[in-house]
């Protein structure tokens, strides 16, 4: 059997843009790296139904978003939408309104599009986080770094600069209404999150603080209460380190995140009482393992270094969670985003 993931990158220096990768599951391996998406920077992707990518696009001084079409193992361009700027950070696909998200860290901005059924963006709304600031040099402002669904249907923005998350009622077209916010210890510098198959508790990642926040998650008013927080490196760990990735596993039993110093993806346990357990830290065998990715059957776990142009593949244990290193140094050049396909 095999499966297919995209990998996006960013362009700096030999990457052409998003790459696909085959892992055979019968070998454990990985093999076949190739040019799927010649573009600038895609540095984040997700993949839709009929095998259409929705992917950051840079072109010169411009960025945004663009939409293609996957023909044997190909792009085809549907639709760009580029304004002066940086590019965003995060995109997130919401397939039941048809609207595609993106955060931008570098304008703090979220914004909302349309998708057409022929897969052609509009942009619909846009908001723009302001306000107080965390203590750290990388908190000099707001910095949206992720904007994606809740369990039940509302958006879901990480703030890095404000140590906040903000969530949002989304109508059918697109227009966002915030209506709650939860704000972290100063320096936490919220990146990443993901929910709890039962929709009720929330696994928040702090890249600035390399913490693991739990909190539970109530519907009625989009409210939170802090559970948990729970250092992902060592207690003795001196040297820098930046929390990226975070992943869960089907059942809602293991939590995955990724260090960028440590260089490691650390394993959680999740409890009877939804709080988490450290049970392992592996190498990523690479430098600056911005992503990482479980294979369909969750039986195997793809990660990216960034720094070293390097794939890593694990072999993962249902039962206990835990990460076997099985193969290491699959060349890809700048990878930054890992997703099935």
């Amino acid at each position: 059997m095999t499966e297919q993931f995209l990998i996006g990158t960013y362009t700096k220096k030999e990457s052409k843009g998003a790459y696909m990768v085959t892992l055979d599951t019968d070998k454990g391996e990985l093999k076949d790296v190739e040019l799927a998406i010649p573009s600038q920077k895609p540095a984040y992707l997700q993949v839709g139904p009929k095998q259409r990518v929705y992917a950051i696009k840079q072109v010169d001084d411009q960025a945004g978003v663009a939409s293609y079409n996957m023909v044997d193992g190909k792009a085809e361009t549907i639709s760009t939408f580029l304004e002066e700027g940086p590019a965003p950070a995060y995109v997130g696909l919401d397939e039941q309104r048809h609207l595609l998200y993106s955060a931008n860290y570098h304008t703090a901005k979220t914004q909302v599009f349309k998708v057409a059924e022929d897969g052609a963006l509009t942009l619909v709304d846009s908001v723009t986080h302001q306000g107080e600031t965390g203590p750290e040099p990388e908190q000099d402002a707001p910095h949206a770094h992720y904007a994606d669904l809740t369990p039940d249907q509302r958006l879901i923005v990480c703030d890095l600069g404000m140590d906040l998350i903000v969530v949002y009622d989304v109508s059918d077209e697109g227009k966002l209404t915030a209506v709650s916010r939860f704000k972290f210890e100063p320096g936490f510098g919220t990146r990443h999150l993901i929910f709890h198959p039962n929709g009720k508790y929330v696994y928040v990642l702090g890249e600035l603080s390399s913490k693991l926040a739990v909190l539970k998650y109530n519907d009625a008013d989009a409210s939170f209460e802090h559970l948990q927080t729970i250092k992902t490196i060592p207690a003795d760990w001196t040297a820098h380190n930046g929390a990226a990735a975070i992943r869960m596993s089907k059942d809602g039993k293991f939590i995955y995140t990724s260090n960028r110093g440590e260089n490691t993806i650390a394993v959680f346990e999740v409890q009877a009482d939804f709080t988490v357990k450290h049970i392992q830290s592996i190498s990523t065998e690479g430098d600056f393992p911005r992503d990482f990715n479980l294979s369909s059957d969750e039986s195997y776990l793809v990660a990216s270094n960034q720094n070293t142009d390097n794939l890593t593949l694990y072999k993962r244990d249902a039962e206990t969670g835990k990460l076997t290193m099985v193969q290491k140094d699959v060349k890809c050049p700048e990878p930054v985003c890992v997703q099935r396909f």
